[in-house]
């Protein structure tokens, strides 16, 4: 399936339509009900915000996965209650984000009584967005950190073979007078996704992204895909902040390292099984209602240093264009969804 491009033929299709024609390719797939509802939303708000490489260019791979029986669709997950700030869920082998939306009244219940708590996802699938998981919770007034780990395809600094994940941290904040303040950051040089995406192009990528399979620098995206591998950003700085994820998200969770698991039994396996750790906390027990504002304070400010775009400020002009003018959707892929649907 090809990302959008400019010159190709498109077609624009409006959210619900893109999100239930999603929702018919999980259920043709093996997915339950459930389970294709909430990967469905989560693919299609990726593609309404412009987040195209966790959009619908995720679709084959899903598709793929499911396909091969690497991962449970019909998953239900086992939520545990360990204790006052703390929530455990099993998510059956199945994906991460029905587990998280299992336990989340009690996750947000945990953080209003406590003013924190914890959600340790373990036994899951993630292979989308990690700021959709996080953004909802702003929305609530509630602060949210997100880590999750996944398959090795990152050098460590200073070593010389692939061992971490892209292992992406994503936080969300609510602010007083705007959308909340969201970023979502892979600790490697580059997503995965992009350097997919970057591949079909025939683009070249920007130098320090990665290494060919002999371990040397290179610009090419098929190098890196093709044996090679991606190195964290910032050099040492990402590779420890890689490292911080791999704890948090696997070791904390019980959930599996990202070179814990092996797929090789799966032909057209793509999602890492892995973990994931949630923290969630309510301002309003140290800030009162100020922190909205404090928030505000904080970007007025930026704005005033020079700054002219905060993260999540380029979603959010994407996603209300597309809520009023459609997503844009190229035939080819539109044609290849259709087809997935089985349309």
């Amino acid at each position: 399936m090809s990302a959008p491009h400019d010159h190709a033929v498109s077609s624009t299709v409006f959210l619900d339509e893109l999100t239930q024609l999603l929702e018919k390719i999980f259920i043709r797939h093996g997915t339950s009900h459930e389970v294709a509802r909430t990967l469905a939303h989560n693919c299609a708000n990726a593609e309404r915000d412009g987040a195209h490489s966790h959009g619908v260019f995720r679709i084959p791979g899903y598709v793929s996965t499911l396909d091969s029986g690497w991962v449970n669709g019909q998953a239900v997950p086992i939520v545990e209650d360990v204790a006052s700030g703390f929530v455990s869920v099993d998510a059956g082998n199945g994906f991460a984000q029905p587990a998280l939306a299992a336990a989340r009244s009690l996750l947000v219940e945990k953080a209003r009584r406590a003013g924190i708590a914890i959600l340790a996802i373990r036994n899951s699938h993630h292979f989308a967005a990690l700021w959709p998981d996080v953004e909802p919770f702003a929305d609530e007034g509630l602060v949210a950190l997100s880590v999750v780990n996944s398959m090795t395809c990152v050098v460590p600094h200073g070593a010389d073979r692939p061992l971490f994940g892209t292992n992406p941290i994503a936080f969300a904040a609510p602010r007083a007078d705007g959308a909340p303040i969201v970023f979502d950051l892979a600790t490697s040089a580059i997503a995965h996704g992009d350097v997919q995406i970057a591949a079909r192009k025939g683009e070249r990528l920007p130098a320090g992204m990665g290494v060919d399979s002999l371990g040397q620098p290179t610009c090419d995206p098929k190098a890196i895909l093709e044996g090679g591998a991606l190195l964290p950003f910032g050099g040492h700085k990402g590779s420890a902040l890689s490292m911080m994820v791999e704890l948090l998200a696997a070791a904390l969770t019980g959930g599996n390292f990202s070179f814990e698991f092996d797929w090789k039994n799966h032909p057209g396996a793509k999602t890492p099984w892995t973990g994931q750790l949630l923290i969630v906390i309510d301002p309003s027990k140290t800030a009162g209602q100020r922190f909205a504002e404090r928030s505000q304070e904080l970007v007025r400010q930026m704005h005033g240093a020079g700054l002219k775009r905060l993260p999540g400020d380029r979603r959010h002009l994407q996603r209300a264009r597309s809520l009023a003018e459609g997503i844009v959707l190229d035939e080819q892929t539109l044609a290849q969804l259709r087809e997935l649907a089985g349309e």
